[in-house]
């Protein structure tokens, strides 16, 4: 799919962990009310309801309703937690949000490629699959999720490329967590699609007290933008900003 033409200069903006609530009426416009001035798409990380509600998704759609730039993005665990992640896609692609889970779209001449992702650890710590049936069937799910975003990338002809996860691809930005929680954070078998098909940043939520910068093994950028870690930062910021191009 692509969505309107090719330009020198393309600025997104990213965030994740929106966590909308029944309770999220009005305060989450609020943090998007300068997004429409200052970028040209906007990425959404994941966990964008709290509960993985109909209810939700609809009160997320009425917040995001002002936002009138090109909207994509993925879903994150908190949106699966009632067994309704398809409602909520519905309702959220209804509101003109494209949901990417193992697929690609072109927006303003840059490729995006998304899947949710998956847990399993990083580097020496990733999870093996080896022993009971139980552990076999988290590795595979995390090297499905892998295979979903190869796929979607393998599909991208534009020369501008980024990936969108929920769940860190490496363990750089979820530095900052407790060490015991990391391999549920993420996967470093997320990361290795990018080896094949290299991209220009890559964007994820999911570590709210993570690290918001780090780096694959072959030096591709990674931005941590949960939204509690980005209130952290110096200035307070409500999504990072990215500029692509010229």
């Amino acid at each position: 799919m692509s969505e309107d033409k090719p330009r020198a200069r393309v600025r997104i903006a990213a965030v994740g962990d929106l966590h909308c609530r029944k309770t999220s009426m009005h305060s989450i416009s609020p943090l998007l009310e300068s997004v429409n001035e200052r970028a040209d798409v906007l990425v959404l990380c994941g966990d964008l309801t709290d509960h993985g509600t109909s209810e939700e998704a609809h009160i997320l759609a009425k917040e995001l309703a002002g936002v009138r730039i090109p909207k994509v993005g993925v879903l994150g665990n908190h949106d699966y937690e009632t067994g309704q992640p398809e409602e909520v896609t519905k309702i959220l692609e209804q509101a003109g949000i494209e949901i990417l889970d193992g697929e690609a779209v072109e927006i303003c001449g840059v490729g995006f490629a998304g899947a949710k992702g998956f847990i399993g650890g990083f580097g020496r710590g990733t999870l093996g699959a080896w022993g009971e049936s139980a552990i076999k069937r988290i590795v595979q799910e995390a090297i499905d999720e892998a295979l979903k975003l190869e796929s979607a990338l393998s599909r991208l002809r534009t020369e501008r490329r980024v990936a969108i996860l929920h769940y860190a691809p490496v363990r750089d930005t979820v530095e900052g967590e407790p060490v015991e929680i990391f391999p549920y954070l993420g996967c470093g078998r997320l990361a290795e699609p990018l080896n094949r098909y290299p991209v220009d940043a890559l964007f994820h939520g999911h570590a709210h007290h993570g690290c918001p910068e780090g780096r694959t093994n072959t030096g591709v950028p990674v931005y941590n933008v949960a939204l509690p870690l980005l209130r952290t930062l110096p200035e307070s910021p409500t999504y990072r900003l990215l500029t692509l191009g010229a």
